[in-house]
């Protein structure tokens, strides 16, 4: 049985730092590619950032790029994402899931959840103006 636990959010001033971790069990966690996920109150969920398996190939939604980074540790199945000159329109809850990636040029070019509708305990994230 897959299990999902997303922490590390919290409320933050415009500007500030927060890094989320994601924890699995029951996922092949190191052959997975894997993503990160946001949903405001009233909008659609969105994927802010995926990595590969091996951690060689990232992406980046526009609105995010340049603040934040994602990275991985296959050995503790657990997904991290380093956020910086968080914005108000941050705010969201965050979650982690395995993902499919689509590929251009050789660059991950979008990406969508392949988690069956099961996105686990996320993180909420609140920046304040």
């Amino acid at each position: 049985q897959v299990q999902v636990v997303a922490s590390g959010g919290g409320l933050v001033q415009a500007g500030g730092s927060l890094r989320l971790s994601c924890t699995t069990s029951g996922l092949a966690f190191g052959r997975a590619a894997m993503g990160w996920f946001r949903q405001a109150p009233g909008k659609e969920r969105e994927g802010v950032s995926c990595i590969d398996s091996s951690a060689f190939s990232t992406y980046y939604a526009d609105s995010v790029k340049g603040r934040f980074t994602i990275s991985r540790d296959n050995a503790k199945n657990t997904l991290y994402l380093q956020m910086n000159s968080l914005k108000p329109e941050d705010t969201a809850m965050y979650n982690c899931a395995a993902v499919n990636l689509y590929w251009s040029g050789g660059h991950i070019a979008a990406m969508t959840a392949n988690n069956s509708g099961y996105w686990g305990q996320g993180t909420q994230v609140t920046v304040s103006s």
